[in-house]
């Protein structure tokens, strides 16, 4: 299903499914560090919304980060309202398998988490990542802060000149402003963690991405 010439396209507003009112999933408490996955978030964090891939293999990335409150994974940028993974599997609600990242803002940076975004995988892929092929698996950032954009678009330039250095091509990587995040279903949520010899299809460029312009040096 994933592999048909219309998953690999984004459907008009019209064309998505219906979806429905109520949340697929109440979210509880993270399996690793056992704080809550779901709002509220506690005064001075902030949060972060990539998509980079198979969402499973992304959040590891984030919970093991310094400075992470909490995770989660779910569905973003897309029109049906309150999906479910088969729906979103379909291609026809137009969301991204994304990971929400809850961060102390006094412990770790955005820049730091752009950075782990940036090499965690292949964002000139367009609409795949490796062999998960589909709209589900473009690369993204959902940006929750005018501060955050502004961030964002200055590091993609920055990893853009690296990866030509290097050969690579051009960055497909979607910048919007974040709209609804729906947690995915309770078995998605720190997947690796119960399955420690579950699927993971991440695989960066092995290029670094250069510290930001407005870092302190030490």
């Amino acid at each position: 299903m994933l592999f048909t010439r219309k998953a690999t396209a984004m459907p008009a507003p019209e064309e998505a499914l219906p979806g429905r009112d109520t949340p697929v999933y109440v979210p509880g408490r993270h399996l690793v560090l056992g704080t809550p996955i779901g709002p509220p978030f506690p005064v001075g964090t902030e949060r972060a919304i990539f998509g980079m891939g198979c969402f499973w293999g992304a959040e590891r990335m984030f919970w093991r980060a310094p400075g992470i409150f909490t995770t989660a994974v779910g569905y973003a940028a897309g029109f049906t309202p309150n999906p479910t993974y088969q729906e979103v599997c379909t291609g026809r609600t137009g969301h991204n398998e994304v990971v929400l990242a809850v961060f102390d803002t006094e412990q770790t940076t955005y820049e730091a988490l752009l950075r782990i975004f940036w090499e965690g995988h292949d964002p000139t892929q367009g609409m795949q990542q490796g062999n998960d092929v589909g709209t589900q698996y473009r690369s993204g950032v959902y940006w929750t802060t005018e501060a955050q954009r502004d961030t964002a678009l200055a590091s993609r330039d920055m990893f853009q000149a690296e990866l030509s250095r290097a050969g690579h091509g051009p960055i497909t990587t979607e910048i919007v402003e974040a709209g609804p995040f729906y947690y995915a279903e309770d078995y998605h949520q720190q997947y690796l963690e119960a399955n420690p010899n579950g699927y993971c299809g991440l695989g960066g460029t092995g290029v670094s991405c250069p510290a930001p312009a407005t870092a302190v040096s030490e």
